[in-house]
């Protein structure tokens, strides 16, 4: 007897279901789950919605009999539903208050996830310069497309669907698929600033400026050089980070001037849920306007720590505060690094204090009780 033919999404077609083997076990979907998480995430942009649409998926996929590739099915399934969630999203953040970043991810971030086709990217080389795929940097890019380009975009240019699957994941026609990707790909060009010819196409999304990844892809062939570009570009941002938390300690706009770049962009998000005076209400930009900002924030003597972690899988900070406040987290810096310089430089930073967005990450920081200390803080600092 011939296996039946099994349809993009690991099904089986001529209903024959033992064909494909029994359902999964807990321990088969608890393998699926990182794999559904970070699509999921990725097209969404938030852990809570994440985890949401990753149950459903797995308990669709719980329920289906003759799955010949759960990955294939729950990449796929994880995708329709995300598609369907983003649009709704999309209709309240724009009522959100001020700027809105994606719900960060902090700790390890799984690797060597199978991907679904069992492919690599169009363009490995090209594919390794998108960055991160669960960095905030790149999150943040992917909110300038619409649901169906950001799925069409991601299913071929990160997991590696031909764009034939990838269209019959979103509902549309392989032309369709594939114009779709290409229009993701030239937004995304030109919010990072590359040169894109009018009617041309660019690859997945080479980079404007001189980045960790661009440097890194200069290396030798070989698989010794193919693992070099993420312990490179991870030692870089290491260092830029330690650099960066010297001079929250020293509080010193020149040592805040030495690590950003002349563009610099700060971001923050807070969804208008902290008290007052605590965030900023739209993105700064500029080296000197920043570093002043910083320099004047840690003047403040706020009675908060800094704990170095993996943000979106890239080195960040945590902003704590001190016993004497009840402890907790504030809020994530993440940093986006550029390398136009030897030593680099900070393109972006970026922070997250919305409480709703950072739930998920442990004990918050009582936020009313840390602006009144510094409220009676500040005129025993004035009569010294």
């Amino acid at each position: 007897m011939t296996d039946p033919e099994v349809s993009h999404d690991g099904s089986v077609q001529d209903g024959d279901a033992q064909l494909g083997g029994a359902r999964l076990d807990g321990a088969a979907l608890d393998r699926l789950r990182p794999l559904a998480f970070t699509v999921a995430y990725r097209m969404l942009g938030s852990v809570a919605e994440a985890e949401d649409v990753v149950q459903e998926a797995l308990m669709r996929l719980s329920q289906a009999d003759g799955v010949r590739n759960p990955d294939a099915f729950v990449t796929t399934v994880t995708t329709r539903i995300a598609i369907d969630v983003l649009r709704s999203a999309r209709v309240r953040r724009e009522s959100y208050v001020g700027e809105w970043l994606p719900e960060p991810l902090v700790g390890p971030v799984p690797s060597n996830l199978p991907v679904a086709m069992a492919a690599q990217p169009p363009d490995a080389a090209a594919h390794a310069v998108l960055a991160d795929d669960l960095s905030t940097a790149f999150l943040v890019l992917l909110e300038t497309l619409t649901a169906t380009e950001r799925a069409a975009f991601l299913l071929h240019d990160v997991l590696g669907f031909p764009h034939s699957d990838a269209a019959e994941v979103i509902g549309t026609s392989e032309v369709a698929a594939r114009q779709l990707a290409s229009r993701a790909r030239r937004r995304i060009a030109r919010q990072r600033g590359d040169v894109v010819q009018d009617g041309g196409d660019v690859g997945p999304v080479a980079p404007a400026r001189r980045t960790a990844s661009t440097a890194d892809t200069e290396a030798p062939d070989g698989a010794a050089a193919s693992a070099a570009p993420g312990r490179a570009r991870r030692a870089r941002a290491d260092e830029l980070v330690t650099r960066f938390l010297a001079a929250c300690e020293e509080g010193a706009v020149d040592s805040f001037l030495e690590l950003l770049a002349e563009d610099v962009v700060l971001t923050g998000d807070s969804g208008g849920n902290v008290p007052r005076g605590m965030s900023i209400a739209r993105p700064v930009t500029g080296r000197d306007a920043i570093a002043r900002l910083l320099a004047g924030f840690m003047r403040r003597g706020a009675p908060v720590h800094f704990e170095r972690a993996l943000v979106g899988g890239e080195p960040g900070l945590l902003i704590m505060a001190d016993d004497v406040v009840g402890g907790g987290l504030i809020g994530t810096w993440s940093f986006e690094m550029s390398f136009d310089v030897p030593d680099g430089r900070l393109a972006g930073v970026r922070g997250v204090i919305n409480p709703e967005k950072l739930r998920h990450l442990g004990p918050l920081a009582d936020l009313d009780r840390l602006q009144a200390w510094l409220r009676n803080a500040r005129p025993r600092r004035g009569a010294r």
